[in-house]
């Protein structure tokens, strides 16, 4: 039912008359009033949870002090936000969270960007009333992209809804009861033994420093300063659209000319846009689903360039795995390339090249320590950090973002189209195909450039569309519940689809495990708005338009598909059941 048909209600919040829709919350009407109830399990990616009681109020006539993210809105309650017993109310129920929370602020990874900081400094607290000491547990370093701290766990649950819920994993859950209880992995086992898929959506929504990703940005600092050392960075698509927010930046405003300055301030020897091998991608992977229409090969295609959508498939799906497209994703292409064509080209040991990416993801760092991101004979990716390292780094050198001219990239690497930029936002992966894969078929230029159909943050988007008399059958899915969904659909229905895009996280890159937090509910379509509009004023809007694309198959990959190509840019998966055996039988 669309909103404006729903039953309307009256009521007043601190003396305002409010208009509400039925079936919403007492906090959402007060947000929109204007009132500011404060809160520290709800976050919008998830909605109401109801288990840290900060966000109580009083109901006129009502029992006790409810929780108003979960208490519905009736027609001509009267509610009050500020008064005695609820400000004491949420101090009490802060002051015993902290009374077993870790005291050591200064060294805390969300120092100055924690939520249980801010409202304890909101609430006026300034010393701990209690102390209640609570057995020490050491951090779960075992994950390639994540770390777990539960000493600093507050029994949120944001964590656990978001993994079970929104992304369909359920790695994450409640142990034990009472002063014993915990969020854990199945039987406590470190993440890298349960089925974690590495998305980080955990971390993006922890509201304090109990998950987060594995650091590696000081370490790159220091290598930056190593003389025998060629340090290269590549940077993706939606970092531009979201980064300009941890220096105060509006979101939505895209920042494309300040990252590639700041990165050369950095002191990086070279600075790349992951966008180029974005558009590589599309050569390889339009190329890949040409030839399995022609050759009936196993259809649907569906993307490979999301690590965390990948890790999901072979965990849970493992039927759908020779489905997926044996490209690499641009982090991988790109690195390998580095490591090879312009290795060659600059004359530099590929030895003393460091390949470094700044990903909106923390998959990506699970994604490179993957053992066959090597078929160059190296590392395709040394190191990956998230927006939010690259963000750390910049503060620490003392550069000053927001004011920073515009820069670009370095040629040949860092020569994009349009169609690279749009990666970054769910269904750009598709569209960007559907552009190149238009005109190789077809001959013909495209007359309207945006597949608006597949376009949005629906859950699940499908589309025809006509590719010179060929109908072909396409589907979009982002967020790892709605992949399910869909998969789930096509197992039971049988329907048939040629080509469909998995996004592991919601809302695409824009919203990845890595980017800046964010309780902005409208926080995906401005980000997304940030890379269409820097699509739409770009010269060239299509991948195979790449004349460094081009120049590389020229002197290098030869063409699309070839067997160097193969080599470098394309890759292998399997079931995680059949990958166990296989590691198994190699260890006896």
């Amino acid at each position: 039912m669309m909103a404006d048909e729903r039953k309307k209600v009256t009521l007043t919040i601190d003396g305002i008359q409010v208009e509400a829709y039925e079936g919403e919350m007492v906090l959402e009407a007060a947000r929109r009033a204007g009132i500011d109830i404060p809160t520290l399990c709800y976050h919008p990616a998830i909605g109401p949870i109801g288990s840290c009681r900060v966000c109580v109020v009083e109901i006129e006539n009502g029992k006790g002090l409810p929780a108003s993210c979960v208490t519905p809105v009736r027609e001509g309650i009267v509610v009050r936000t500020n008064t005695d017993a609820v400000r004491e109310a949420r101090r009490t129920v802060v002051e015993l969270i902290l009374a077993s929370h870790p005291q050591d602020c200064l060294s805390c990874e969300r120092n100055g960007k924690c939520e249980l900081q801010d409202l304890a400094m909101r609430l006026g607290i300034r010393e701990a009333r209690f102390r209640r000491e609570k057995e020490h547990k050491e951090s779960d370093t075992s994950s390639a992209a994540l770390v777990r701290d539960m000493d600093k766990c507050i029994l949120c649950g944001r964590c656990v809804s978001v993994c079970g819920e929104v992304q369909n994993v359920a790695a994450l859950g409640f142990a034990y009861r009472g002063t014993d209880a915990m969020v854990t992995p199945m039987f406590e086992r470190g993440l890298a033994d349960s089925k974690c898929v590495s998305c980080g959506q955990c971390a993006r929504i922890c509201p304090v420093g109990a998950i987060y990703e594995k650091e590696e940005w000081q370490k790159v600092a220091e290598l930056i300063n190593d003389p025998d050392l060629h340090v290269v960075v590549q940077v993706a698509p939606a970092v531009r659209a979201s980064i300009g927010e941890e220096f105060g930046i509006p979101a939505g405003t895209p920042v494309t000319g300040k990252l590639a300055t700041a990165l050369k301030r950095l002191g990086f020897d070279a600075v790349f846009d992951t966008q180029f091998t974005a558009d590589l991608t599309i050569m390889e992977e339009g190329t890949e689903l040409l030839e399995r229409l022609k050759t009936k090969g196993p259809l649907p295609l569906i993307t490979s360039c999301s690590p965390g959508w990948i890790r999901y498939a072979e965990t849970f799906h493992p039927e759908f795995v020779p489905n997926l497209s044996s490209c690499k994703s641009p982090q991988q292409m790109m690195g390998a390339i580095i490591k090879t064509y312009y290795a060659e080209k600059t004359g530099i040991d590929p030895d003393k090249i460091v390949s470094v990416s700044i990903m909106p993801c923390t998959a990506k760092k699970f994604e490179a320590s993957r053992p066959e991101m090597d078929a160059s004979g190296y590392r395709d990716v040394d190191f990956v950090l998230t927006t939010r390292e690259l963000a750390k780094m910049i503060r620490q050198a003392g550069i000053r973002f927001q004011d920073l001219p515009d820069g670009e990239f370095d040629a040949p690497l860092g020569i994009s189209t349009g169609a690279g930029t749009i990666f970054g936002v769910t269904g750009g992966v598709m569209e960007a195909a559907l552009r190149t894969v238009y005109e190789i078929v077809t001959k013909k230029p495209l007359g309207k450039i945006e597949f608006s159909e597949v376009r949005g943050l629906d859950g699940i988007r499908e589309a025809e569309v006509d590719l010179g008399g060929t109908k072909v059958r396409v589907a979009v899915a982002h967020g790892l519940s709605n992949a399910n969904k869909l998969l789930t659909h096509i197992k039971e229905t049988g329907e048939h689809y040629d080509f469909i895009e998995v996004m592991g996280c919601p809302g695409g890159c824009i919203m990845g495990g890595g980017q800046p937090r964010s309780m902005d509910p409208d926080i995906a379509m401005k980000r997304a708005a940030a890379l269409y509009t820097e699509d739409r004023g770009m010269e060239l809007r299509k991948s195979h338009e790449n004349p460094a694309v081009v120049r590389l198959y020229e002197e290098f990959l030869k063409k699309p598909g070839s067997d160097v190509a193969h080599r470098l840019l394309h890759t292998t998966y399997e079931g995680a059941e059949e990958a166990a055996e296989v590691s198994r039988k190699e260890a006896m």
